[in-house]
């Protein structure tokens, strides 16, 4: 079986082409992509050549973790679950072509537990899960925030699900004039037109290694920093201001199956929307040009691709 998928052969190196899929298993499940996300954060790291080295790092690869589809065909021990609309957090299913994190692509073959049920009503909106989990799990560790460090749509997120778990509305920093538009029920406003110098809890999601000093001056005594991005750079902080805060640093991993389920209750219970975060959709033919927009086009705040017409 082969499937039509998007290739990084390397650094700005894109190619869309057909990959033969290695067989499925008893327990496997054949997902037929209907729309795949691409993340401006890990994505592009991989598509600049910045992604620091980890395992499973390399090219040939087949990017993306933000599929969903339907589930066509299944092994025989998962045949109960043929006709499901899934979530596909990545695959890695592919003969000639690492699988990191290989879910843009128009069928892709999964365990069956990697394929997450979420309501066919979401559509397109439901690539969103990943970075909805992602939020959830930064905040649901922790304190929740009240001051959010950039309005990208991982910012969004972590700010609708503060306030979706009944803490008063955040601030969110965000640098770029453009990326202040959007906000549903709290403020967005430049660094430095905010003097306040007592957060309790701040949520970086910008990705920028060199804003920790600058977040350390904004906190409480014993306040806390959690870092929700992806840094491709050296963290470094000057250690006396810290020191005189008693600051507390947080890293949160990748989310569990616990943190989607979660945010999957808060948008079932209406207390959770997603409208308004996809701003360009794009058919999967047009890969080539939609990855290089969704990585350097200010105006493009969360690209999607459709794969219902690819060939």
């Amino acid at each position: 079986m082969n499937t039509l998928a998007v290739i990084l052969e390397g650094p700005e190196r894109l190619a869309l082409q057909s990959l033969e899929l290695n067989p499925a298993g008893e327990g496997d499940v054949i997902v037929e992509i209907v729309w795949s996300g691409i993340s401006s954060g890990t994505e592009k790291l991989l598509w600049s050549g910045q992604m620091p080295s980890f395992p499973g790092m390399g090219y040939p690869l087949v990017p993306g973790y933000e599929s969903v589809g339907r589930i066509v065909d299944a092994g025989s021990n998962a045949r109960g679950r043929i006709g499901d609309w899934v979530f596909v957090p990545g695959a890695n299913c592919y003969s000639g072509a690492r699988g990191l994190f290989g879910g843009t692509a128009a069928r892709v073959i999964v365990p069956s537990a990697r394929a997450l049920p979420i309501p066919e009503r979401l559509g397109a909106d439901g690539v969103l899960c990943a970075l909805a989990a992602t939020a959830y799990h930064a905040i649901a560790g922790g304190p929740l925030p009240d001051l959010i460090i950039g309005h990208g749509v991982l910012g969004r997120l972590l700010a609708r699900i503060t306030m979706a778990m009944g803490a008063p509305a955040p601030t969110v920093w965000e640098t770029s004039e453009k990326r202040r538009d959007g906000a549903t029920g709290y403020a967005v406003i430049a660094p430095d037109a905010d003097e306040r110098r007592d957060y309790a809890s701040i949520c970086d999601a910008s990705g920028d290694a060199d804003i920790f000093d600058e977040l350390i001056g904004r906190l409480a005594k014993g306040g806390e920093i959690t870092l929700a991005g992806f840094y491709a750079s050296r963290i470094n902080f000057a250690f006396p201001p810290a020191f005189m805060k008693e600051a507390r640093l947080r890293v949160a991993a990748e989310w569990q199956p616990g943190d989607l389920a979660a945010t999957r209750a808060l948008i079932e219970d209406g207390k959770l929307n997603l409208d308004g975060l996809i701003s360009n959709r794009r058919p999967a033919t047009e890969a080539l040009d939609a990855y290089p927009q969704a990585f350097t086009d200010p105006d493009c705040l969360k690209m999607v691709l459709e794969w219902r017409d690819a060939a």
